[in-house]
């Protein structure tokens, strides 16, 4: 179940990117972008995959319940008439089922309106799901309204990368594609900070931080912080870099360093719903003490933790910092010197280690 719950989660940001990001770039004039093709299949797949995906936290609730002998049928109806989780999701469902019979006949791509309608019924979308949303449940409208700008952020600047990315049948009016683009990642990007920043404080205090780190969410949180790290770097490069490359180069193909940077994405969005999965830690010592230490965590301390943590960066810690630096210069290297392009992908794994285990050694 914890595989599943994960993956959906996942899987629900993508399908969010991908509809936003359809949607977006066909309001984008066409001498301002690559020429795009989207299948019908994958943005209706899109639609039914929110349907299907936002159910499994209300299906997690029900299976827990219907153990108490209620029966599964009086357990489903009792969750979607009384939970918020379950009311928000049958206004999923109903504006799911409303998003796909409206684009089943149609190409979205012919005429502007009906971009503009595939994409505010997505806004709505957005909205239901923050309102299920854990922020929601604590502080109903600042949490509804701190989680749906932070989905809608990541989903609108990773949506447009992961369809042009893809999707392009080739990469012409690529840097004025870039004029738009990066100014548009760069709100989206500064929108998640704030916005994740806030997110974190409706669970826990900013200060104790890294005194979750013994906590399986607070190892899920550093290593979600440390994977956006290798994909700012790939944002340099396919934005600053690749322009660059493109004004002495016209020949040069940035596709597939963007699909590099979308498989980082895809790492990003699985350790967010890893992170999902675990128990806020509202109070650290009480998690601690129902939870226990995680695994990971003790592999690096196996004696009893004391509170508040000390994070020092002696030489050894602070050596493999050093070393995890270099790994995203390598990065950069790679591409300016046209090595191979999936190396990339190594450094990135190796950075996220690195600067890990510097971490977790850097505790006292």
């Amino acid at each position: 179940m914890l595989i599943l719950n994960v993956l959906s989660e996942a899987l629900l940001y993508l399908c969010f990117s991908l509809l936003l990001g359809s949607f977006i770039i066909n309001l984008v004039p066409e001498n301002y972008r690559p020429e795009i093709k989207i299948s019908k299949g994958v943005i209706l797949g899109a639609v039914l995959g929110i349907a299907l995906f936002s159910f499994v936290p209300v299906l997690r609730i029900i299976l827990y319940l219907s153990e108490g002998g209620l029966g599964l049928g009086s357990t489903l109806q009792s969750v979607l008439t009384n939970f918020e989780s379950g009311k928000a999701w049958i206004k999923t469902g109903i504006l799911s089922i409303i998003l796909f019979i409206f684009l089943l006949p149609i190409k979205v791509e012919r005429k502007l309106y009906l971009s503009i309608t595939g994409l505010i019924l997505t806004l709505a979308l957005i909205g239901t799901i923050g309102l299920s949303s854990h922020a929601s449940s604590l502080s109903k409208w600042p949490g509804f309204f701190t989680h749906t700008a932070h989905l809608l952020a990541v989903s609108t600047w990773i949506g447009v990368l992961i369809i042009v990315s893809w999707f392009s049948k080739n990469h012409d009016n690529w840097l004025k594609f870039l004029t738009w683009f990066t100014p548009l990642a760069v709100i989206c990007f500064l929108i998640t900070i704030i916005t994740g920043i806030a997110l974190m404080t409706f669970v826990m205090d900013v200060k104790d931080y890294s005194n979750t780190w013994p906590l399986s969410y607070g190892q899920a949180l550093l290593v979600k912080h440390l994977t956006i790290v290798p994909l700012l770097v790939f944002a340099f490069i396919n934005s600053v870099v690749v322009r660059k490359k493109l004004a002495t180069d016209s020949t040069f193909n940035p596709l597939s360093w963007a699909k590099l940077e979308s498989v980082i994405v895809l790492l990003l969005f699985t350790v967010t719903g890893a992170l999902g999965q675990q128990s806020p830690p509202h109070d650290i010592l009480i998690t601690l003490k129902t939870e226990g230490v995680s695994s990971l965590f003790s592999f690096f301390h196996s004696s009893e933790v004391v509170f508040p943590l000390h994070v020092t960066l002696g030489l050894g810690s602070v050596s493999l910092l050093l070393v995890a630096m270099f790994f995203l210069i390598l990065m950069v290297i790679i591409f300016v010197k046209r090595a191979q392009k999936s190396l990339t992908i190594m450094m990135s794994a190796l950075f996220i280690f690195t600067a890990y285990v510097a971490l977790m050694l850097s505790i006292k």
